[in-house]
């Protein structure tokens, strides 16, 4: 017994005719009553018996064709389904970000990505870096965006692109009028900043050191956008990464930091099992959203 046979046989009892099920199923009649024969043959049973000119389900036939058209049925609605997908009505696509990528990149991205799939459900969610690599492991997101390579072996990382750090400032700041800030520009200035421990901190501290500045952090953030009503309170000048559209954010004035502190935007994807096509859409999108965020810088 086959999926042809059943389906022949169906078609049979749906049309109580030969001829009928022939044309429902595109076929000859002659391919359905030798189909139907071999079926019969297989069983050891009649399943149609002709009387008065009318083929007539036997018993046995009626019997089973309840399970028969049952599990034709459940095919239909399964193909139903595999269409759906093929035709991305259906599917999930998870993203998780830090906070940098969240405000510039995710935007862009994502309405790429729904305009070619309106039909998908997109989940996003901001994290913290640190928190990233366990969730892919773990598969609870396809895909993460960070400014951080990941140490986990089974984690593979790409890079997107890189951002320079800028000094945030209110437009009553002395530095305002600069084109660029140096670290001897921020000699008595109140910074806000990372930690010295984070790779950010590393870098910046490094750049001061080789300027003979010494740094005054007074006010530490883990997230970058953290500085922001830091900044607009007047509590300093904040050094951080210049991923974030500041601009965005009201009335701030944004500099570049010299010398030049590089941070990498990184994209990561588990190395435990295939990337999905969604993913691997999604990646495109955001390699699209690092080309126009520096077209715009």
């Amino acid at each position: 017994m086959n999926a042809r046979q059943l389906e022949v046989f169906r078609a049979v009892m749906r049309n109580r005719s030969l001829t009928a099920a022939a044309e429902a199923l595109h076929v000859s009649q002659p391919a359905v009553s030798k189909l139907l024969r071999h079926f019969e043959s297989q069983i050891g049973y009649t399943l149609f018996e002709r009387l008065g000119g009318r083929l007539v389900p036997t018993a046995e036939a009626q019997l089973l064709y309840r399970d028969a058209d049952r599990i034709f049925r459940e095919i239909e609605v399964l193909k139903g389904l595999s269409d759906r997908i093929r035709d991305k009505q259906l599917g999930l696509l998870r993203v998780g970000a830090s906070a940098p990528p969240t405000f510039a990149l995710l935007p862009y991205a994502t309405e790429r990505f729904r305009q070619r799939n309106p039909g998908l459900r997109v989940v996003l969610q901001t994290l913290p870096a640190e928190a990233i690599d366990e969730h892919i492991l773990l598969g609870d997101i396809d895909l993460g965006v960070t400014m951080r390579w990941s140490a986990e072996a089974q984690v593979r990382c790409e890079s997107l692109g890189k951002v320079g750090i800028v000094a945030l400032m209110r437009p009553d700041s002395p530095l305002a009028r600069l084109k660029v800030v140096r670290p001897e520009d921020l000699v008595g200035q109140p910074l806000i900043s990372y930690d010295a421990h984070t790779a950010p901190g590393k870098l910046l501290e490094q750049a001061f050191r080789e300027a003979d500045v010494l740094p005054q952090v007074q006010i530490e953030v883990s997230l970058s956008i953290a500085a922001l009503p830091l900044v607009q309170q007047g509590l300093g000048i904040a050094l951080v990464d210049g991923l974030v559209p500041w601009r965005n954010f009201g009335d701030l004035v944004v500099r570049p930091f010299h010398p030049e502190v590089v941070m990498e935007i990184v994209l990561s994807r588990s190395g435990l099992r295939p990337q999905t096509r969604y993913g691997r859409e999604y990646a495109r999108d955001l390699r699209a959203a690092v080309v126009a965020m520096s077209s715009r810088t």
